[in-house]
């Protein structure tokens, strides 16, 4: 490791977090970004260089440092800055007008927000707004960020540290629809979901599931929010995942892949009747950084990009070759591989024994490629490539999968689990 190296651990043991710098060398993965262009990011010291199959949830659909998104970042820096949300702002104008033009029905509204949370809070905001009721639904094991109302409608083990919850925030299990009949009532401002929940292990949901939760959200007036964070633009082959299965959402929140990996940017988008709301209190939220302008150009650039027909052609194609391969690994490895979740280019791999996604993270990066478990399912490790990767480099992918799996079920042999977490780690 170079001095360089050391030191940048260093200051960030002391000035960022200890305890990241703590974990990453328990487990052996003091992995500091230097060099990233693609599919790939190497380590500073140059001695390491990873695939990057998870793309920090999708930042990075188009790939690190995307000539054209960089281009187009720099000619916005010519023009524009960060602007001002009291003012009008063409840019923003401009951005929700294509964002409304890609959107089926009614979702022709859209307010702007720098981080997914953020935009999850904004839409419960709306909801109980418009609504003038309280209760929000959601799922046990989904995921919608860190901040305030966000992180009340996850798990325990990301909230409880702050404190009680408000049991105005409800939980009910993913595919149980006698649940969802049971709490999406009358008195329901909101019911939210992912529409793939990651977090929860790439589960995806069957359509009738899918068509009957929004029947029952239009029965009882509760207002449907579908988190695309990870989802959107592309990443299941369709421009937005809800499109697989036929239902037009209330609201729709869009974070990530925006800002192409160089500028934050997400969007609350809904439909027409809930601007009500905004019209009687246009100041009633307000965003500094959100829908900066040069971050507007920046997002323009990507859904240009994403929303091309040959683009969606090109996830679809490589997605069919990757579920190929997939079922071949499946087959190779009949003992330690249950099964791969897919649809376009957000996959997992479901192993049989519990905590086998935690340590495919570890084998993965020793084998040269970045794959994150499922926090809220470990028996699945996410693999969300970015969607512009080559058949060249998905047989990358399945080359280092094969590899990270055979030593993982060597040493879950030879020691058992437990054994196996000593001797890597």
């Amino acid at each position: 490791m170079k001095p360089r190296k050391k030191q940048i651990i260093e200051d960030f043991k002391n000035h960022v977090s200890s305890g990241k710098v703590a974990l990453y060398k328990k487990y052996r993965m003091p992995f500091v970004m230097g060099e990233r262009q693609g599919i790939y990011m190497t380590d500073v010291d140059g001695k390491k260089r990873l695939l990057n199959c998870h793309c920090n949830g999708g930042v990075f659909n188009l790939g690190h440092r995307n000539p054209q998104i960089i281009e187009t970042l720099i000619r916005a820096t010519e023009k524009f800055d960060i602007g001002n949300h009291h003012f009008i702002s063409s840019q923003r104008a401009k951005l929700a007008k294509k964002i409304a033009s890609l959107m089926p029905g009614d979702l022709n509204y859209t307010v702007f927000g720098v981080g997914g949370g953020e935009a999850v809070d904004l839409a419960i905001k709306l909801a109980r707004g418009y609504t003038g009721k309280q209760k929000i639904v959601s799922l046990k094991g989904g995921y919608h960020g860190h901040t305030g109302l966000a992180l009340a409608t996850g798990d325990e083990q990301y909230r409880a540290p702050f404190g009680k919850n408000s049991p105005d925030f409800v939980q009910i299990p993913f595919g149980n629809l006698e649940a969802a009949y049971k709490e999406i009532t009358e008195d329901t401002a909101a019911f939210i979901m992912e529409t793939i929940p990651a977090t929860l292990g790439i589960a995806i949901p069957d359509k009738k599931y899918m068509q009957a939760l929004r029947k029952r959200c239009s029965q009882t007036h509760t207002l449907m929010i579908i988190d695309e964070v990870q989802t959107g633009l592309g990443r299941t082959g369709k421009l937005w995942a809800f499109e697989h299965y036929d239902i037009l959402p209330d609201i729709v929140v869009l974070g990530k892949g925006l800002s192409g990996g160089i500028y934050p940017i997400t969007a609350t988008v809904f439909r027409e009747p809930l601007e009500s709301f905004f019209n009687q209190h246009p100041f009633i939220h307000v965003s500094t950084f959100g829908g900066s302008e040069i971050g507007a150009e920046v997002a323009m650039k990507v859904l240009e990009i994403s929303a091309a027909p040959s683009f969606l052609e090109h996830v679809n194609k490589i997605a069919d070759y990757l579920h190929t391969g997939f079922e071949k690994l499946k087959k190779k490895h009949p003992k330690t591989i249950k099964n791969f979740r897919q649809l376009g280019l957000m996959a997992g791999i479901e192993f049989y024994k519990e905590k086998h996604g935690l340590l495919f993270t570890k084998a993965a990066y020793e084998s040269g490629m970045f794959s994150l478990y499922s926090n809220n399912d470990m028996h699945v490790c996410q693999l969300l490539p970015p969607l512009i990767i080559t058949k060249e480099q998905a047989d990358e992918i399945l080359a280092k999968i094969d590899k990270a799996v055979s030593k993982l079920k060597f040493y879950s042999v030879a020691f058992g689990i437990k054994e196996f977490i000593d001797h890597l780690f």
